[in-house]
């Protein structure tokens, strides 16, 4: 059986369009450090994480005469990607690690920033901007129940840090303590986040490639998964790819999900999310054309995958506009449109 996701996905450059985009919104701003300023580092230990296994990160040093100012700099990115950018903030900040992603497609750094009055830290990541991670960001901001926070200038992408425990983590070291209520309302989550993945396209959530959240509600705790990596938005031309359902690494919650929760209700929770997706992309409507029409006249995934993802959604819809579908971009749009179309249809309380 051939591998559902490619090997290696190339990085795509930022189109003018886009760019307009992420200033109408806020989102391109001048930054006072570069992805490319942080590779110049003179050194690297391994980090471990905390059972002791090599976590795929190093920590990384820099030259005497360069640290102070990378960390000035860096100290600026986080007061203007959390605060109000001035300057006010910096003596109440120290930046504790800089860390270097060997693993994956993006090589991230990740930069820890820990404020000196009361040892309260974040982390915020700083990657190289690549326009599939950057629509992959803000469909999640438009179409999910999370918000997003992050800036891009030039060939530079800051993110901040989404909080939860790694799906992969939670799954071998948390999973089996849950109580089968506990379970019950995972397994829901677990529907309701594969068919949002698969609505919007988002590919490749591997269980390393989400978080779960836990709140602490009056009687309960819930829970939610969130996406935490956004490389493989519309990309790939295996519809599977779009389904975490299908990728061994969650087999663990698809077996789970198939012995707790009946055939109905698995059903049920898909049309909720459904419907959910269909309410947002309404209510977002302006935002998410304009981003849409971005995606619709740029190139974010070659022509074979193209042609195998709408050849696959047209024999699972039945719907003609996948076959008239040109790109990734008219592909989602006809995607959220089938969503849409159908939820007002079939919801007999909405005025047309």
């Amino acid at each position: 059986m051939r591998k559902l996701i490619s090997k290696k996905k190339p990085a795509y450059d930022i189109t003018e369009a886009l760019s307009t985009y992420l200033t109408r919104h806020g989102r391109n701003i001048k930054i006072p450090i570069y992805y490319d300023d942080l590779l110049r580092f003179q050194g690297s230990t391994v980090v471990y994480d905390k059972y002791g296994n090599d976590s795929l990160w190093i920590g990384v040093y820099y030259s005497e005469w360069e640290t102070e100012e990378i960390e000035s700099s860096l100290k600026r990115m986080y007061s203007i990607l959390h605060s109000d950018g001035s300057d006010s903030l910096l003596p109440y900040l120290t930046i504790d690690s800089i860390d270097f992603c060997t693993f994956g497609n993006s090589k991230p750094f990740r930069v820890k920033v820990r404020n000196i009055l009361n040892d309260n830290y974040i982390f915020l990541y700083i990657k190289k901007a690549d326009a599939s991670r950057i629509y992959g960001l803000e469909l999640e901001h438009l179409l999910s129940p999370n918000h997003i926070n992050f800036l891009v200038h030039g060939n530079t992408l800051i993110e901040e840090h989404i909080s939860g425990i790694p799906g992969d983590d939670f799954i071998e070291n948390n999973l089996e303590y849950c109580s089968e209520q506990d379970k019950k309302e995972i397994a829901k989550e677990f529907v309701k986040f594969n068919e949002r993945c698969f609505v919007r396209l988002l590919g490749d959530m591997r269980s390393y490639n989400y978080v779960m959240v836990l709140t602490n509600d009056f009687d309960r705790i819930q829970y939610r998964i969130r996406a935490i990596d956004f490389d493989q938005q519309s990309y790939e031309g295996n519809l599977k790819v779009y389904l975490p359902q299908f990728l061994k690494e969650n087999n663990v919650l698809v077996k789970m999900t198939l012995s707790l929760l009946q055939e109905a209700s698995i059903e049920q929770y898909k049309k909720e999310e459904r419907s959910l997706l269909a309410k947002r992309a309404t209510s977002e409507n302006n935002r998410l054309q304009e981003l849409l029409t971005c995606m619709k006249n740029d190139e974010i995934s070659p022509p074979e995958k193209i042609k195998e993802l709408k050849k696959a959604l047209l024999n699972l819809t039945g719907d003609i506009n996948f076959k008239k579908s040109k790109n990734m971009g008219e592909i989602l749009e006809s995607a959220l449109d089938f969503i849409v179309r159908n939820y007002k249809n079939e919801n007999p309380y909405i005025i047309k």
